[in-house]
């Protein structure tokens, strides 16, 4: 098939996080902007994630999953005005899905003092696990991700011909989402039910780990009508666009479909970083957009349903 024969473009982010010679950092730009605008999609190495601290995650998250099930259900995110927490086995169901996905899965955020707007911002929930099992590793990881993300909307925006300071406007209290995956193994999964469904992400920036040596994910590739299998590669990232991505880049950037389908025997972990920028925030990729729709009423208009926005904080974030 035609799908075996592709695979995303691999980026070296060293040549732009610590250039050696005279357009390094240029050529990455042009990269990155080709990708995402072939595919919507790319991968990383040279991000400056120590693979140790990968490891450490992996391992937090299967001590995090390997708790009772009735110890993670008093962590459910349905509980928790900032829809942090636990997230079991089939919680998950989009409108045309036959089932729901198989995953559990756990969030973390900004780690604020005090719920603001509805939720927006808050404090995280943190399990009953030591800190140095879980809490430490998961939060060390999460700002560095959140440190790459914030890299990859600054290549963005210079691959438009935008200069990075446009970021300081958007990134003073950037909305930032952590979500960590375990999917049964197959042989624990019903017959054509997926890890998670075919998809498009909502926002900006994906930065996603997979368990090396457990595929799973699939991009859709629709010039040629397949599935194209991304290998998860120790110390390689994937990286995607969202739709907020793609409709303010006036469709220069893509956000494509993909899923995931555990394929190897056993359960398989990810965790993916999701950085989308401040609540209050514009178009940055296009500062002249007469639409002047934020982040937050963006998120708004796709998760009102599924989100427990009082009247209050829908006042304060403003309906798109």
């Amino acid at each position: 098939m035609l799908s075996e024969k592709l695979q995303l473009p691999v980026i070296d982010f060293a040549r732009y996080l610590a250039p050696e010679a005279p357009g390094d950092q240029e050529e990455v730009i042009a990269q990155v902007r080709a990708a995402c605008q072939e595919y919507g999609f790319f991968q990383v190495k040279g991000h400056g994630i120590p693979v140790g601290l990968q490891h450490q995650l992996l391992k937090s998250l299967d001590r995090l999953f390997s708790m009772p099930r009735e110890e993670k259900m008093k962590l459910s995110y349905l509980e928790n005005k900032c829809r942090r927490g636990y997230e079991a086995s089939g919680m998950s169901l989009r409108p045309g899905d036959a089932m729901p996905d198989s995953k559990e899965a756990y969030y973390l955020g900004r780690e604020d003092p005090v719920v603001e707007l509805s939720g927006f911002y808050g404090p995280n929930v943190w399990p009953n696990i030591p800190e140095d099992e879980f809490r430490t590793p998961a939060w060390e990881y999460y700002q560095k991700t959140s440190d790459l993300g914030k890299t990859i909307w600054e290549i963005l925006l210079q691959g438009l011909g935008y200069p990075v300071s446009l970021m300081e406007a958007f990134a003073k209290r950037p909305l930032v989402q952590m979500k960590m995956i375990r999917y049964p193994s197959p042989s624990a999964t019903l017959p054509g039910q997926f890890g998670v469904g075919a998809h498009n992400d909502f926002g900006g920036v994906t930065v996603l780990l997979q368990q090396p040596g457990k595929d799973g994910l699939e991009v859709w590739l629709e010039e040629q009508q397949t599935w194209l299998s991304v290998p998860a590669v120790e110390d390689v990232y994937v990286i995607n666009c969202g739709d907020m991505i793609m409709k303010w880049s006036g469709g220069q950037y893509k956000s494509v479909r993909h899923r995931v389908i555990n394929k190897s025997e056993g359960e398989r972990l990810s965790c993916a970083t999701f950085w989308h920028g401040d609540v209050f925030a514009t178009n940055p990729l296009n500062p002249n957009d007469p639409n002047k729709e934020t982040v937050g009423q963006l998120l708004v208009k796709r998760f009102r349903h599924q989100m427990s926005i009082h009247k209050e904080g829908l006042a304060q974030v403003g309906e798109a």
